[in-house]
């Protein structure tokens, strides 16, 4: 079984935060770390385009902890001249340490554009960016994984062609959400498919992503499917002592108990402070409504509460909402479960007009500047 290494990093334990967007800024990543330190948390995703163009929204999604290390950012796009030379930047400039490839995205403002997951579906332009970014990376000793989703529908799965040629590339470590495009947030992860991802590419650490919200789900779905490590991403939310669970769970030791409201409350008060010096309180605290949101999922703070608690506006009201709680408060039953973050599902895939009519194309889609200069 490969270890998982990014460079010459080797984590405690075989666990990587999904990057997220809009959640897993430099203070949700520093709150991990706060857990477990040791492990490999990924900036949210930037486009190609806007790293090359830059504006003071791409610098601050690209902005990494001066404890950081692994300092990883996640970059998408189609067009594997811009992909190359945006990697080629950020490595130039000593930003990161590890860049990881979005082919797995199914937001509609990607995909549209030919970007996350809808590029599978084309292997010879996903074999171009892929050998671009590599290129990219390598003189600077910088190694590139990829995230990808078992395929765009049913119909089309892709996982298996795009591992192996992630692997021919030169890719370091793949990682498969194990749902489709088309599936979105529904329905459940098809584990199976992340073992035959597995057995197909043997030689790279493959990754599973999909339905682990405890410890112990990390350990069934490697056992399951023969997996070198996971990807957490909406299990966490709400809960970064989840990565603290995963290191002893994964190092056969016993996992803590679930903290008490008084300890969760704790870590939001931090966080939000945090994401106050990030991005000034005004704009940190209508962002921080919906982590206060997954903070208090499976507690019973009641309903009224709750709803203050989302409409929260200031890190002084958050604090008189904290002193309202019950400190000694246990989460409920299955508390752990409860699914944080997007559940909607099947969805419509959006795709540019024509896309699927010559899957063997090199045809590159309009990233579209407008995209580039959003900041991403």
């Amino acid at each position: 079984m490969p270890q998982l290494r990014i460079g010459s990093f080797t984590p405690a334990a075989p666990v990587v935060l999904a990057p997220m967007a809009g959640v897993t800024n430099a203070p949700f990543r520093t709150m991990c770390r706060t857990f477990a330190p040791g492990l490999v948390y990924v900036n949210e995703m930037v486009m190609a385009t806007a790293v090359l163009h830059r504006n003071p929204k791409t610098e601050k999604m690209m902005t990494f902890g001066a404890d950081e290390h692994p300092r990883s950012l996640q970059v998408y796009g189609s067009d594997p001249v811009a992909i190359g030379e945006a990697i080629r930047r950020i490595c130039d400039e000593g930003r990161v340490d590890h860049v990881d490839m979005n082919f797995g995205c199914p937001a509609a403002k990607v995909t549209r554009k030919g970007g996350g997951a809808a590029v599978p579906a084309k292997p010879n332009l996903l074999r171009a960016i892929l050998r671009s970014a590599v290129a990219a990376a390598t003189p600077f000793g910088v190694p590139i994984t990829a995230k990808f989703r078992i395929g765009l529908y049913d119909s089309l799965l892709t996982h298996l062609s795009t591992g192996r040629i992630a692997a021919d590339e030169g890719v370091a470590a793949i990682a498969l959400h194990a749902r489709t495009a088309e599936q979105h947030y529904a329905g459940q992860a098809n584990w199976d498919a992340i073992g035959e991802l597995k057995a197909a590419v043997s030689e790279i650490p493959v990754l599973g992503n999909g339905d682990i919200w405890e410890a112990s789900d990390a350990v069934a779905m490697m056992r399951h499917t023969g997996c070198d490590g996971v990807v957490i991403g909406r299990g966490c939310l709400g809960r970064p002592w989840l990565f603290r669970d995963l290191v002893e769970a994964l190092n056969g030791r016993p996992v803590p108990p679930s903290p008490t409201l008084g300890e969760a409350t704790e870590v939001m008060h931090r966080h939000a402070g945090l994401l106050s010096a990030h991005l000034g309180e005004h704009v940190a605290m209508r962002d921080f409504r919906k982590h206060a949101a997954w903070y208090l999922t499976g507690y019973p703070v009641g309903g009224e509460l709750r709803r203050r608690f989302a409409m929260v506006s200031t890190l002084a009201e958050l604090d008189d909402l904290i002193a309202e709680t019950e400190p000694s408060t246990r989460i409920v039953d299955g508390g752990e479960r409860i699914r944080r973050g997007h559940t909607n599902g099947p969805i419509r895939v959006a795709l540019p007009a024509g896309y699927l009519d010559h899957l063997d194309d090199l045809t590159v889609p309009d990233d579209g500047e407008v995209m580039a200069l959003s900041g991403g």
